[in-house]
């Protein structure tokens, strides 16, 4: 893990305050005429028929016009680069790169990695990757490469040190950017030895590795490193805990993909930040075992229109970006102005909803926003994605979009650098989430995320910020620690969630938690096995329930599963009211006193004691939300604006008013009326006298949030 110097991306926000811009593929323009544009005429200078130096200085004219002061360069260069083996073509980069500092556009330059030249795969095969069937992939779309290729790999570095040595001084290059989302897999034989290495580094020996796989079972035992090979297709079910050390490995092999680009690019400059980009919760990589290699956290997302969750479950996405280094600003590094491409059916979103999207992750720590891409595509298999400068050019609704958040960008300077104070930390392991959606478990429908995403939405809606943890990650910031689901449990995260409850703090842990230990095997006797006592219930059986759910005390609902649990030392809320489980406790309070002891239940509480609530079911929506406000509001903590909760109340699902506070600033976004469709304005009470950056306006008391609209309020005197 490279040494990191903490400022590398703050000194770039300094300079450029936030950053705002997109994917730029000036390639893509490199052989048109101009004749194929008879609309040019932004950019001055003389008609040479060669069409690519005419639209590139109409791109760095608009970019300029529309507030852009960043735009990442060369993610998909490498064949422009490299168009035959050792022959290296810049000279057009620099063209380009001279053209946008000259125009005070910042340049992220990207490792063209991620799409190597059609003439790699075909005069080296072994660079190709080789799914689970064993069917070796051709090119002719993207990632066509094998991350354990060795010779792919020294291909990609030649061409990267190349690239940093020639533009390392390039007064237009403000930051590096390594490849383009990661996620590349192969079954190949390279990478099947490439694993065994990675198990021999883990293990040390065979007979420690039949151990933790379990190999008893199925006869699967081995007496060598050599007789392993990755979890290709097989008659049957994998070993869970082979498939498991197999996720695990991929996420590495691909982090020292980067690893290996950073260290050259840190031989010619140690002074600009470098990243790569995200996706959210992308399965594929365990951005915790990431972070620390990243100047800046970056992250793409695309928020489906058609999905009302959207502005909830895109929060949670900029909360885990925002925690992946322990709260410091992160980079909104794609997203679209309107429609994507990929997606069967592609709703176009309204430049307010655009908007507003953008206007969320800074209020949740990002510290840039940018588009895929600049200039919308002619060819290829985005032709038909949203651009910033859509094809019918920049008299258009998207693009005077972009002005105007161009325009508000520049305005929330001073929101830079700010942080989002939380005192409610959610738990989310990737290894857990690969070991709970394996086959072969008592129900394939217990989706980890899904109830992440469900656990989020009441404290979204509410107003209190949440910050994502690692599991084992020690605790003492929060008051409020929420388990949806840990399915893989190590003893470390039961230490330091029991010391939560023994500081006074609040625990709510759902179902379906500490099942397995770091081999997916099963830990034995009365489950959550290292929760149960400080928990005070503990269980026998997981109950899968009927598709249309059971019903329990009180008039709730519960779905896809039960416990069979006993009240060891807790107070049962709720039971099953039917079916398999009928009678049995379905979700469970322990309360403590100030020392750290419980007396019987029932008995009375010490006030400020700590409080441990089990869910052993899926509850229904309204148990949900009054299960977690009543650990919030045990542990005294609030959402930014107390009447958040009741003005939500009344509004459908995606047409919320969202709250976050941000260093000074205060924003309020009405999700209501950003499709375009009317909408209801918001009237929320600010006590004080504020300024609204956005406007300039003052606010007193409070504040109408226009449908669709969105206020970031200072209050004066800061």
């Amino acid at each position: 893990m490279e040494e990191r110097v903490p400022d590398r991306f703050t000194a770039l926000t300094a300079d450029l305050g936030l950053c705002y811009g997109g994917d730029y593929n000036p390639e893509q323009w490199d052989t048109v005429r101009r004749a194929d544009f008879p609309d040019l005429g932004a950019a001055d200078g003389p008609d040479t028929g060669r069409g690519s130096a005419t639209v590139w200085k109409e791109d760095a004219f608009l970019m300029r016009e529309a507030g852009v002061n960043l735009v990442t360069v060369g993610v998909f260069s490498w064949a422009r680069y490299e168009p035959s083996p050792g022959i290296r073509d810049f000279d057009w980069l620099e063209e380009v790169l001279d053209l946008l500092h000259e125009h005070g556009v910042a340049v992220d330059l990207a490792t063209p990695t991620a799409s190597p030249p059609a003439w790699l795969g075909r005069e080296f095969p072994e660079t190709l990757p080789v799914d689970a069937d064993g069917v070796r992939l051709v090119a002719g779309s993207r990632n066509h490469f094998s991350p354990a290729s060795q010779v792919y790999r020294d291909h990609a570095l030649d061409i990267t040190r190349d690239l940093v040595e020639r533009f390392g001084e390039h007064p237009a290059v403000r930051m590096w950017h390594v490849g383009n989302e990661f996620g590349q897999v192969c079954h190949g034989e390279e990478s099947a030895e490439r694993f065994r290495g990675w198990l021999r580094a883990r293990y040390g020996s065979i007979g420690a590795l039949n151990d933790a796989w379990g190999t008893a079972v199925w006869s699967q035992h081995y007496d060598d490193f050599a007789e392993i090979v990755p979890p290709r297709r097989m008659p049957y079910h994998v070993n869970p805990a082979q498939h498991l050390d197999w996720r695990r490995y991929g996420s590495d092999l691909l982090r020292d993909l980067y690893r290996e680009q950073l260290a050259v690019i840190r031989e010619y400059d140690d002074a600009r930040p470098v990243t790569t980009n995200f996706m959210g919760f992308f399965p594929l990589v365990d951005a915790w075992s990431w972070a620390a290699d990243l100047d800046v956290v970056a992250d793409d997302t695309y928020p489906d229109p058609a999905d009302p969750h959207a502005p909830a479950d895109t929060a949670l996405v900029r909360d885990l970006m925002r925690s992946l280094r322990g709260g410091e600003p992160w980079f909104l590094m794609e997203s679209a102005t309107s429609a994507v491409s990929w997606r069967p059916h592609n709703l176009p979103k309204s430049p307010e909803r655009s908007r507003l999207e953008s206007l969320q992750a800074v209020a949740r720590g990002a510290d840039g926003v940018c588009f895929f891409q600049w200039r919308a595509s002619r060819a290829g298999a985005e032709r038909f994605h949203s651009a910033m400068l859509p094809h019918a050019g920049p008299e258009t609704m998207v693009h005077q979009g972009v002005r105007r958040l161009g325009a508000d960008l520049a305005r929330l300077r001073p929101v830079a650098g700010g942080r989002v104070p939380a005192r409610v930390a959610m738990l989310w392991d990737w290894p857990s989430w690969w070991a709970a959606t394996e086959p072969a478990l008592p129900t394939g429908r217990l989706d980890p995320l899904d109830q992440l995403r469900r656990w989020y939405r009441v404290l979204w809606r509410d107003g209190v910020a949440v910050d994502l943890v690692r599991p084992g990650t020690w605790l003492d910031g929060y008051d409020v620690v929420l388990v949806p689901n840990l399915f893989l449990m190590e003893p470390t995260t039961a230490d330091r969630l029991r010391d939560v409850v023994a500081r006074g703090g609040s625990l709510v842990v759902g179902p379906f938690t500490g099942v397995v230990d770091g081999d997916a095997q099963v830990r034995t006797g009365r489950f959550p096995a290292l929760l149960s006592g400080v928990l005070g219930v503990s269980g026998e059986e997981w109950a899968p329930l009927p598709d249309d759910g059971v019903r329990l005390s009180g008039g709730h609902r519960a779905e896809i599963l039960g416990e069979r649990l006993r009240a060891d030392d807790a107070d049962v809320l709720v039971s099953f009211a039917e079916g398999h489980l009928a009678g049995s406790p379905a979700v469970t309070r322990r309360v403590v006193d100030a020392a750290g002891a419980a007396p019987a239940p029932g008995n009375g509480r010490t006030p400020g004691g700590g409080t441990a609530s089990y869910l052993g079911c899926v509850p229904d929506d309204a148990l949900l939300a009054t299960v977690l406000r009543d650990a919030v509001g045990r542990a005294g903590v609030g959402g930014v604006v107390p009447e958040l909760r009741e003005l939500n109340a009344t509004r459908r699902t995606g047409t919320e008013v969202e709250a976050v506070q941000r260093g000074d600033a205060l924003f309020l976004l009405n999700h209501s009326g950003a499709d375009g469709a009317p909408g209801e304005p918001a009237h929320v009470v600010v006590p004080g006298s504020w300024t609204d950056l956005l406007t300039g306006e003052s606010v007193t008391g409070e504040v109408t949030v226009a449908p669709g609209g969105a206020v970031v309020l200072v209050e004066k005197g800061r």
